[in-house]
Order: structure tokens, then sequence, then C-alpha cells
């Protein structure tokens, strides 16, 4: 079967490191299509102006991006992969521009704050927030200014022709972030994931349940009765509703597994509001 041409949108300037996630989940020959909000991603894919679309869910250490979860229940579109990225933060100029007259660094202040140990050791360094962080080496890039760096993605340095001073200046080397790869459902069906045959396997499903006593327990215990582990949960307000919440939920194996039907639908006629987000081979 031939496939469309890929076009993958992601939040952020182009050399983000929503663009190395995309690299990694739809190869290097992929056009991209750099939006401003994550609301614009999903709705370029929506709209078919991409094929794809690829979101950060979650980071190792800031947590989860509720706004992404607020849009996969918004949008419909479903997840068909993951992959999780180390963020390697790199501190970068203009060509030229040595370490020494740094005194300015830019970058989107979740980076800033992941870097705080070479701010420690550099107290010289003004740290400066800034909407992106590959949009901070593009705006050195063009204004030029003789006493700035940016921190931001070997990718990010690549694309604008700059030089990394200092490389991997992260805090926490543990730092990952999670992303999603989005389709369209007509995309989805039409192209399905070719995995080998020993591929494991995770769902997101969506629910919500009645304010009730023990109502969160038996919603639960439908996977626990069917031996599926849970790999996540998080909660989300309800909208309309004060003080109830939706909960987004990631377990190990296919939707389409006689396990997962039978958990599913057991879930179903007990939660009030239940959809599958995705079944997607799980990331090593």
């Amino acid at each position: 079967m031939k496939r469309t041409r890929e076009v993958i949108s992601f939040q952020g300037a182009r050399g983000a490191f929503s663009e190395e996630a995309t690299r990694k989940l739809t190869g290097e020959h992929a056009e991209v299509i750099p939006c401003e909000r994550f609301e614009d991603v999903f709705r370029s894919l929506a709209e078919g102006r991409a094929t794809g679309a690829v979101v950060p869910i979650e980071n190792t250490l800031a947590g989860s991006v509720h706004e992404n979860y607020d849009h996969l229940l918004h949008f419909e579109l479903p997840i068909v992969a993951e992959t999780n990225l180390r963020i390697v933060h790199n501190l970068i100029a203009q060509p030229g521009i040595s370490f020494s007259k740094i005194r300015r660094v830019y970058s989107h202040p979740v980076a800033l704050n992941q870097c705080l140990d070479f701010f420690a050791k550099y107290p010289q360094l003004e740290r400066v927030p800034f909407y992106d962080t590959a949009g901070s080496v593009k705006m050195i890039m063009e204004q030029k200014p003789q006493d700035a760096a940016a921190i931001a993605s070997q990718v990010a340095a690549e694309i604008y022709g700059a030089r990394i001073l200092r490389r991997s200046i992260e805090s926490d080397r543990r730092n990952f972030t999670r992303f999603f790869l989005l389709r369209t459902p007509q995309y989805a069906r039409r192209h399905p994931v070719r995995t080998a045959p020993n591929t494991h396997w995770k769902t997101s499903v969506v629910f919500s349940t009645r304010n009730v006593p023990g109502s969160l327990f038996r919603a639960l215990s439908v996977f626990a009765l069917r031996d599926l582990d849970l790999a996540k949960i998080e909660s989300r307000p309800l909208r309309g509703k004060p003080w109830e919440y939706l909960f987004y939920l990631d377990f190990l194996g296919r939707a389409d597994s006689p396990n997962a039907k039978n958990a599913l639908g057991h879930l179903g006629e007990i939660a009030d509001f239940l959809r599958v987000l995705g079944s997607y081979p799980k990331s090593a």
C-alpha cells in the first residue's frame, strides 16, 4: 500500500525536542509543521493539514502535560505510537562567541529550571525565560546579541547554524519526555502499525465514574481481575461538573486482546463514560 507523504505537526520552533521525537517516530524525511500552541497541533491534524501530530504527554521531572490530556479527549485523534526521548540541554551561542562573553542565557522556564546546577556553578549567568527552547536559539541567531546564549537541543543548533558551547548541562540525566504520535481515525485504519510478533503493547483509555464511595476501586478492579498491568493513571477535572473527574489510564496490552476486551466491557458497564484513546507498541 502506497504511503501518503508524511507531514507532521508539533508545538515549538524548528529544532524543538518535539522535532527530535518526530524524527524518532516517523523518520528523518517527514515534512514538519511547527505550531505555536498545542491546540494548533491537534487542529492541524484534525483539519487535514498534517498526516500526523507529535505531542509530549509527560516528563519524568516536570510531570504530565495536562493540556494535552484535555486535547486528546476533545479532538478524538487516536494514539498510534509512543517514544521516550532523553532531554539533553546544551548551551548554544552564535559562532565566534566564546563562553567567557556570555552573561544572559535564554530558554523555556522548564529548561532553565532543569539546569540549576549549571547556573550555580556560573553565577555570572542571568537566566532569561523565553517562550521556547529552540525559539531561543533562533532568536539569538537573528538578533545576534554578543553576550547571550540559549539552552536547547543539538538539533536546534544544527538547524540554525549555531555552536554548542557546553553539552549536557541538565542537572538530572534521568530526564525523559514521553511523546505520542497521533493520526486521524481514517489514516490509522488505512495504515495499521506493522510490528514484530513479540511486540509489547500499551493501551490508553479515559473514563468517568459516578461520585459515590468505591466507584474508582470498582473501575480499577476490572483490570486487576484480568491480570492487566496498569502503567499510569491521571485525573483531570470534568468540565461542567465541579469536583468530579475524568481518569486517564494506561494498561499493558492491546485493546482487542481477550482479557482487555473483557475488562473494557466490564468497565463500560459501570462507568458513566469510556473511550479508548489508542493501542500502540510500548516504547522501550
